[in-house]
């Protein structure tokens, strides 16, 4: 009866969270990857409307995504041409929303299977307590399905090779379709077909160990059945993908290969430091992870680990190590390989599922461990106050729950300046909307509207409002009237010391106190106007139009870089740096002024001043290549071998520099003239 009375309970929570997340879905941020995987969506509906005329979704040497199945994106996509649906993204979220549940019910119906619908409750109760997973739910139709496809593909391997059930026609049909999701997502599908034939020999081996008497039947039919399945799931899975689709086997491992190291990689915040993504310390995607999963999962985590006795006891080890394989194994290939990873966990969500599961299955043998009524009355008291801090965010917070940083991080408080926030772009819609009914207000019908990423879509219905890309700190040398910003790819200095957004900033989007987004309004295009004469040679004018910049805007540190130019190039030696350094009290790490600086004290032969200006550069920035350069022929006079090992670090990181290649030929020109005339060679062959 009690069992009866929680598998109510179950269905009806779940019933609910779906409510709930389709209900949060209706006001999501677009993200900057939806954008982008949208677009590829539609040349992959064009080249199979086309028949494969259209060749474009094959064609991506600027995106990469023709090494993406993204299965999930092209059937929404599918739908929305099919059925004329105008508001895009608003469809999009409600199918993200829906994966995202779908995960959840998955995950908690392994849970069921696994140890009773207790568990599978703790499990929904967990997830819906998960600020990180519940917001990429709202708006990521990548990730979230292949943690759909990767819990799935787990859980039906399981309820096959388990010896306490018959095999289920129904299991395996819903193995096949797991496996070929998880394939037309992300090549790194195909880990689901491996660990199905690790799976199988471990429980071969246990069941063997523990009966003694093989039953070579079972395990002969079993095997055929697993080798069908992933054959079958292989080719199913590859069928809305064009790139795999020209050659099956040779683009899916191309597809795999290039995914394990993402060719683009990307500067981002990490420990209060710009970091680029190749060059992440191991502990990146750990420590990512425990700062952002909330206190009570990592604490159900911890109280699994407390009661492995009783574990092993029921019977059920295996298929426990086996969910901490599925965990542990991606992190540690992913560590070892050194992979670009980026954009905190984003990419490993897949990991969250059996991470919710182990630390539903830990919290479920404490109940149980506590025999008296207080003692669990006390326990379910104490992981409710538990979850009052991810509940309070995301009530507080909604749509921004992805946000969201535990109380080992201070919160996205503590994590301002020190972590990546906002990475996803997802508070740009808001600020749109914001600018949209401004600009109504004022009746202004014409306006320059400049993003960190595209905002066409939410400008859509108003064509003579023009949208443009820009990065944020070369904003001034643009033509814009408005400028929407997010705390993406701004200075942690900054960040930090309270020096962002700017004072023109008409609009500014907060979570929990922190700025994420910021409208700034031109009062004056006079910085634009001074770069255009600095670039143009007008030295005179570009010098007032820059004074008269700074009267309106003494916080962006370029044009102090663009003015002092223009100081320089007058004759104006000590102004100009006068004004660099007063660039760089605004940004202590602006690496053009620093560069600059180097450059200006290396004209006047302070090479000692130059090289600590370069060097600080490489610091900053160790893909800032001319420093290496720079740097290297200051040194070459008093330390050859170190010029050297400039030059080498720099082509160790970018093998195709030419002038560090055309650098190093020259400093072997006197003493080994074969090996100088080698890289004279090598750098002619690079356009």
């Amino acid at each position: 009866m009690k069992e009866t009375r929680l598998k109510y309970i179950f269905f009806i929570a779940s019933a609910f969270l779906l409510i709930l997340m389709l209900v949060m879905s209706r006001n999501a941020g677009i993200s900057c990857d939806e954008v982008l995987h949208y677009d590829h969506s539609v040349a992959v509906y064009n080249y199979f409307a086309t028949h494969g005329a259209d060749q474009s979704a094959i064609k991506t040497p600027v995106s990469h995504l023709k090494y993406y199945g993204q299965s999930y994106d092209n059937v929404v996509t599918f739908f929305i041409k099919w059925f004329s649906i105008e508001d895009i993204y608003s469809f999009r979220h409600i199918m993200s929303a829906i994966a995202g549940w779908l995960t959840i019910l998955t995950t908690a119906l392994f849970a069921v299977w696994l140890s009773g619908y207790r568990t599978g409750i703790i499990v929904l109760f967990l997830f819906s307590v998960s600020p990180t997973f519940l917001g990429h739910s709202l708006n990521n139709l990548k990730d979230i399905p292949f943690s759909l496809s990767y819990i799935a593909g787990i859980y039906f391997s399981m309820r096959i090779l388990s010896p306490a059930k018959k095999i289920s026609f129904s299991d395996i049909i819903l193995l096949v379709l797991s496996i070929s999701f998880s394939i037309s997502i992300r090549a790194g599908g195909l880990l689901l077909i491996c660990y199905l034939f690790l799976f199988f020999i471990l429980f071969f081996f246990n069941y063997n160990v523990r009966n003694r008497q093989p039953d070579l039947r079972h395990t002969v039919n079993g095997l055929i059945i697993i080798i069908i399945a992933s054959i079958t799931a292989f080719f199913l899975g590859i069928l809305l993908w064009p790139y795999a689709l020209q050659s099956p086997f040779k683009n899916v491992i191309e597809s795999y290969r290039v995914m394990a190291h993402f060719p683009d990689t990307f500067r981002q915040i990490f420990e209060g430091k710009v970091q680029w993504s190749d060059f992440m310390p191991w502990y990146y995607l750990p420590k990512s992870m425990a700062i952002t999963i909330p206190v009570i999962v990592i604490s159900g985590t911890v109280a699994f680990f407390l009661f492995i006795k009783r574990i092993i006891e029921s019977g059920k080890a295996l298929i426990y190590a086996i969910l901490m394989f599925t965990i542990l194994f991606p992190l540690f290939f992913a560590i070892a390989e050194r992979s670009n990873v980026y954009s905190s966990w984003r990419q490993f969500l897949f990991v969250y599922p059996p991470i919710v599961l182990l630390a539903a299955a830990g919290l479920n043998f404490l109940y149980d461990s506590l025999g008296k009524k207080l003692f669990r009355f006390s326990l379910i008291l104490i992981l409710c106050l538990a979850t009052i801090h991810p509940v309070r965010f995301m009530m507080l917070n909604h749509p921004y729950e992805y946000l969201y940083y535990n109380q080992l991080a201070g919160g996205l408080n503590g994590a301002n300046g020190n972590y990546e926030t906002d990475y996803y772009y997802v508070s740009q819609t808001e600020a749109s909307e914001w600018l949209i009914r401004y600009l109504e207000d004022k009746k202004i019908e014409t306006a320059v509207v400049k993003a960190t990423f595209s905002v066409d879509w939410q400008f859509r219905n108003y064509p003579e409002i023009k949208t443009a890309y820009l990065r944020n700190e070369e904003r001034s040398q643009y033509d814009w009237d408005y400028v929407i910003i997010t705390n993406r790819y701004i200075s942690p200095f900054k960040l930090k010391n309270n020096l962002w957004p700017p004072e023109n900033a008409i609009q500014i989007i907060y979570v929990d106190s922190v700025p994420v987004c910021a409208v700034l309004e031109r009062k004056t295009k006079a910085d634009y106007l001074g770069y255009k004469a600095l670039e143009e040679g007008r030295i005179k004018e570009s010098l007032n139009f820059f004074e008269k910049a700074l009267s309106f805007d003494n916080g962006d540190e370029m044009i102090f870089y663009n003015f002092a130019r223009a100081l320089y190039n007058d004759g104006q030696y000590l102004k100009a740096d006068s004004v660099l350094k007063k660039g760089l009290e605004i940004n202590p790490e602006f690496e053009p002024i620093l560069m600059y600086l180097g450059n200006i004290a290396k004209s006047r032969n302070e090479s000692e001043s130059a090289s600590g200006y370069y060097e600080k550069v490489i610091s900053i920035n160790r893909k800032y290549f001319k420093a290496y350069v720079e740097l290297a022929g200051l040194v070459a006079d008093k330390d050859l071998q170190k010029a050297r090992r400039l030059l080498r670090e720099c082509l160790t990181i970018n093998p195709k520099y030419k002038p560090a290649i055309m650098a190093l030929a020259d400093t072997y020109r006197i003493s080994d003239p074969v090996i100088a005339d080698k890289y004279y060679k090598q750098a002619e062959t690079i356009k």
